[in-house]
C-alpha cells in the first residue's frame, strides 16, 4: 500500500509517521511529503530513509491513502487533487468537517458512515475527539441533552512556534513579539483564547466542538456551549464537561458503561487520588476519564472530566484508526485509480 504523509514534518505529522510505525500499518510505500523547501531532505520512516516530495509529485504517485495535516488552505487545494486520482485522504485541518457531503469521524463512535465511494475524509478537531469518545455511550443509552464545555488544552495544539515560545519562557528568556504564537505569555499563565474570535464572541475553537459534536454524534438538537483555554502544558488536552441526560441515571450504571466503552481509561479512585491528567495520558492513545460525580444543582446532569494526548487520539492516531477501519471493512483500495 502506498500511503503519503502530507506535513510529514510538522508536530502532528511526525506523530502520524510514529503510530503508522507502532500499530504495524501496512505500508509498502512510503511517501513523506512536506514544503517545496524541504523538498528533497531525507526522512528516516520505519528505520529507512525516503525522499521529501513536494504536493505534486505525490499526487503523481497515486497513493492509496494520504493522511493530511498541513493546514486547511492546503487541504482545501490539494486534497480534491489527490481524491481524483483515487486517493482516499484523511484530512487533520478543519477544511471539509462541516461540509455536509464529506464525513467527520471518530471510529469509536460512528464509523459506520464511512462507505466505499468517501474519498475525502474529515477528522475532527482534537477536543471534540476525545469528548466525543467519553460522550457517544451516554448519548446511546441516556440521550443528551445539553453539553456545558470548559477545556484546558496543551500549547502543542498551537504547533511548533507555540512550543518554542513555550521553552523559551520557561528557560527565562524574553521572547520578541513578533517571535510568538500568543498575543501574551503562555509559561505561568492560562489563555482564554483558542484560535479567532468570531462575532458571537466564542472563538473558532469553541464553535468546533459545538458543531462537531453535533455532527460526529448525529444529533443536531444538542445544546453546546464552550469555552476553550490555553494552558501552559506540553502535550495533553483536558475537558471539564457537565451533561444534562434525557433520561434520569445511577452513577453506578455510568461507571458500568464508560469502562467498557471502546477506546476509554477510567481513572476515577478519590480514595486513592486517581483520577486523569495530561502526565498520564501523554504518549498513549486512549481516552482518559475520571472524576464522574452528579451535578446537585440540577436533575439528570453529571460533570465529568475527560482528557487525552491532543497530538494522538486527538489527531493522529484517529486518523489512522479511520484508515485501519477501512482497512478492516475493504473500503481502503489497494490500487488507487481514477474515478
Amino acid at each position: 500500500m502506498k500511503v503519503a504523509c502530507v506535513g510529514a514534518t510538522g508536530l502532528v505529522g511526525t506523530v502520524m509517521c510514529q503510530v503508522l510505525e507502532e500499530r504495524d500499518f501496512p505500508v509498502t510505500e512510503f511517501i513523506p511529503v512536506a514544503s517545496e523547501k524541504s523538498a528533497g531532505n531525507k526522512f528516516l520512516f520505519k528505520g529507512k530513509e525516503y525522499k521529501i516530495h513536494t504536493l505534486a509529485e505525490a499526487v503523481a504517485k497515486k497513493p492509496d491513502l494520504a493522511l493530511f495535516s498541513a493546514g486547511a488552505s492546503v487541504s482545501l487545494e490539494w486534497a480534491p487533487r489527490f481524491a481524483e486520482v483515487g486517493t482516499v485522504v484523511v484530512d487533520n485541518s478543519s477544511a471539509w468537517r462541516m461540509d455536509p457531503s464529506k464525513k467527520l469521524v471518530v471510529p469509536e463512535v460512528n464509523g459506520e458512515v464511512i462507505t466505499a465511494g468517501d474519498r475525502i475524509i474529515a477528522n475532527p478537531n482534537c477536543s471534540t475527539i476525545q469528548m466525543v469518545v467519553a460522550l457517544a455511550p451516554l448519548h446511546k443509552a441516556y440521550g443528551i441533552k445539553r453539553l456545558v464545555i470548559s477545556t484546558y488544552q496543551s500549547v502543542t495544539g498551537t504547533g511548533v512556534k507555540a512550543v518554542r515560545q513555550y521553552d523559551r519562557e520557561h528557560s527565562g528568556e524574553q521572547v520578541p513579539q513578533e517571535e510568538k504564537a500568543y498575543k501574551y505569555p503562555i509559561f505561568e499563565n492560562v489563555i482564554p483564547h483558542c484560535d479567532v474570535f468570531l462575532d458571537n464572541g466564542y472563538t473558532k475553537e469553541e464553535m468546533k466542538l459545538v458543531n462537531e459534536t453535533k455532527k460526529i454524534l448525529g444529533d443536531p438538537g444538542i445544546r453546546v456551549t464552550a469555552t476553550a483555554v490555553r494552558v501552559p502544558v506540553k502535550g495533553g488536552h483536558s475537558e471539564s464537561v457537565n451533561v444534562e441526560l434525557e433520561r434520569d441515571f445511577e452513577m453506578d450504571d455510568i461507571i458500568k458503561l464508560l469502562s467498557q466503552a471502546e477506546g476509554v481509561q477510567m481513572m476515577d479512585d478519590l480514595a486513592t487520588f486517581k483520577y486523569p491528567m495530561p502526565l498520564y495520558a501523554k504518549g498513549r492513545n486512549e481516552v482518559f476519564i475520571g472524576r464522574l460525580r452528579k451535578d446537585e444543582s440540577q436533575e439528570r446532569t453529571l460533570n465529568m472530566w475527560i482528557v487525552a494526548d491532543n497530538l494522538r487520539k486527538g489527531a493522529a492516531t484517529n486518523a489512522i484508526q479511520i484508515a485501519e477501519y477501512m482497512l478492516k471493512k475493504e473500503l481502503l483500495p489497494l490500487e488507487a485509480e481514477t474515478v
